[in-house]
């Protein structure tokens, strides 16, 4: 199978100070095509670092950055992105936010004019998939912190992005409406069938969401250890409970442990 996210032999450093932080050394991760991938570690061990090379945000000190096939040298149009924090603009209505990235990821912003009724009809159709159909009139702050984010994941995928990137999308929600999310994502995956990459503290999350899970050490940051997810899908909330994954959650545990001691 293709591989769609080719991270070889990273190190990234943050400049300034003294002397700078090394963030990330010999850092390798491969996300196959259609695959969906989970980073877990402890804090700050450099998992949103490495969400900020993956998009081009930021440049590697040394080793490269492949995104389907395409060395990583600036910003990745072709990504759809989505945070802990939806960061709607609040004098926009929701489907305007959503619509936000047509206006400017090519080739729909040259035109985004001439097919904005046909754009519109879209977003709508994308809300009602994420239970919010007669929302798009609504602005963010007339809307929950689920809510809010659902209309964060559904501007991440308007424009029909080859990857999906996910740094903590739903950290700041609670318990319930979280796992509400876990398998609203599960259904939009299954639907649009996108490459994904997840960046969680939450262990439930990735054994949930991910075929591969990918554990991070600290100090500085590489990939320690990677365990492929093997429980059926679609998936259950029951199945986090079961002794497969309840296993797998504990290994994980043990693996990060160490790293949060010396974080």
């Amino acid at each position: 199978m293709t591989t769609s996210v080719d991270i070889g032999n990273v190190t990234l450093t943050y400049r300034g100070g003294s002397g700078g932080v090394l963030a990330l050394q010999g850092t390798t991760l491969n996300v196959r095509q259609g695959e969906f991938a989970a980073v877990v570690g402890p804090s700050g061990c450099g998992k949103s670092s490495l969400m900020k090379l993956v998009t081009g945000l930021v440049p590697p000190d040394s080793g490269d950055i492949v995104i389907f096939g395409d060395k990583v040298r600036g910003p990745v149009k072709i990504a759809g992105m989505a945070f802990q924090n939806p960061n709607l603009l609040p004098w926009r209505k929701v489907i305007d936010n959503v619509l936000l990235p047509l206006e400017i990821v090519q080739p729909h912003r040259q035109r985004f004019r001439s097919h904005k009724a046909q754009y519109r009809e879209q977003a709508n159709a994308l809300l009602k998939t994420v239970g919010l159909d007669g929302f798009g009139e609504r602005f963010p702050w007339e809307l929950s912190g689920g809510m809010q984010q659902r209309v964060s994941l559904c501007r991440a995928l308007i424009h029909e992005p080859a990857l999906l990137l996910l740094d903590e999308p739903f950290a700041a929600l609670d318990a319930f409406t979280r796992e509400e999310m876990w398998e609203l994502h599960q259904a939009l995956r299954r639907a649009r069938e996108f490459t994904g990459v997840l960046v969680t503290h939450d262990l439930r999350e990735a054994v949930f969401l991910a075929q591969t899970i990918y554990v991070m050490s600290a100090n500085p940051g590489r990939i320690a250890h990677v365990h492929p997810v093997q429980l059926t899908a679609p998936r259950t909330l029951a199945q986090m409970y079961g002794v497969e994954a309840t296993e797998l959650i504990r290994v994980m545990r043990e693996q990060i442990r160490p790293g949060r001691a010396a974080a």
